[in-house]
């Protein structure tokens, strides 16, 4: 039998506190090994706790939820899920700048208290401890690289891979026309990583899937928009894409291309899986622009854009998968790279060099 998946929680309400370890302790599969008030207070059970994933606050003194995940990630690189009052669909930047720092998570309190919805808010905080508790983790400090390792899933944050560069010579590369990425779990870190190095004239448009909690799609645009040199929008029905403009679909809607380039909605099929959905976007794409797409897949769970990027792939386009030491979960790229349907397989630092390589920008 597996030993239990040993938790840290930093919260500073007592009573919060009771009702998690509550929440947590009804799993024979999860074991809270201790408690902390503070930031400050959990850095020092971390090395005699030697816990597997760690739940914190954000709004705590003397250190905050923030300032705490980015010591650890730094001292003792672990997986973190921030469950909070400050992480609501409308905390834009409170969301993203933690989950830059290195959190995996986040999981907004409910507005009516944890008693609201009990059973239903175990359940989903149960599944996100087990799903982070496979997840290898590396530190951000550029000059140590220590892990914390369960061989299925990585995660990396920071480590200082070689310059790539990528040459043309003697090789025949078709003209590319529109850029298509797919992500799911650890994807708004990746596609930040990607999208904050295109520069102001990227000379194609940009078309991002990321499978993302209900009402957080706004604030994923918003932040990428900030941190980037492009604009950051989703995509209005009936547009023709535009070079430079990044676009996201609507919330529970598939994105595709009619047949003059334009932007169209469509609906979902009964059980048909994830929506939006990265290879019903990216078949779209292959139709309608043939070898003159190319498509990204990052990381994720389940097998979601392989197809879609097998179709890239068969018409002549270009297709790059991110590899699994970089991944935080090593699903996607790795179906897509079962299928023979990548090119490319680099880690993901090298993947915004190489798109600028392939488009001569």
């Amino acid at each position: 039998m597996l030993s239990p998946i040993k938790l840290l929680l930093v919260e500073d309400s007592p009573v919060v506190t009771i009702v998690l370890k509550r929440i947590f302790n009804s799993s024979p599969e999860i074991k809270v090994v201790g408690t902390a008030c503070n930031g400050l207070e959990a850095l020092e059970l971390i090395p005699k706790l030697q816990p597997q994933v760690i739940c914190t606050d954000w709004n705590m003194a003397p250190m905050n939820g923030l300032e705490f995940t980015q010591e650890v990630m730094k001292k003792y690189p672990l997986p973190i899920l921030v469950i909070s009052a400050s992480v609501q669909v409308d905390d834009t930047q409170n969301v993203f700048q933690i989950l830059k720092a290195g959190a995996l998570d986040v999981f907004p309190k409910p507005i009516g208290g944890l008693v609201s919805d009990y059973d239903r808010m175990a359940h989903q905080l149960i599944a996100k401890i087990k799903i982070l508790s496979g997840v290898k983790v590396f530190t951000r400090h550029p000059k140590m690289v220590q892990t914390q390792d369960n061989n299925q899933i990585v995660k990396i944050n920071e480590v200082p891979f070689p310059n790539y560069k990528f040459s043309h010579k003697n090789v025949k590369i078709p003209t590319i026309k529109i850029l298509a990425v797919g992500a799911s779990t650890g994807g708004p870190q990746a596609l930040h990583a990607i999208i904050s190095k295109l520069p102001a004239n990227f000379s194609v448009p940009v078309i991002c899937v990321q499978h993302i909690s209900e009402g957080f799609l706004q604030g994923l645009v918003d932040w990428l928009g900030y941190e980037s040199k492009l604009p950051v929008k989703i995509a209005g029905l009936g547009e023709l894409p535009q070079a430079g403009v990044v676009y996201f679909p609507p919330e529970k809607r598939h994105l595709e291309l009619d047949s003059q380039g334009r932007f169209i909605y469509t609906e979902p099929a009964p059980g048909g899986g994830h929506c939006p959905s990265v290879t019903v976007t990216f078949k779209s794409v292959a139709n309608f622009y043939g070898r003159a797409a190319a498509g990204v897949l990052l990381t994720g769970m389940g097998r979601d854009g392989s197809e879609g990027m097998l179709a890239i792939a068969k018409l002549g386009g270009l297709t790059i998968a991110q590899n699994e030491a970089t991944c935080v979960v090593f699903g996607m790229p790795k179906e897509a790279i079962a299928l023979g349907a990548a090119q490319h397989v680099v880690p993901l630092t090298a993947i915004a060099p190489l798109l600028l390589a392939k488009l001569k920008v």
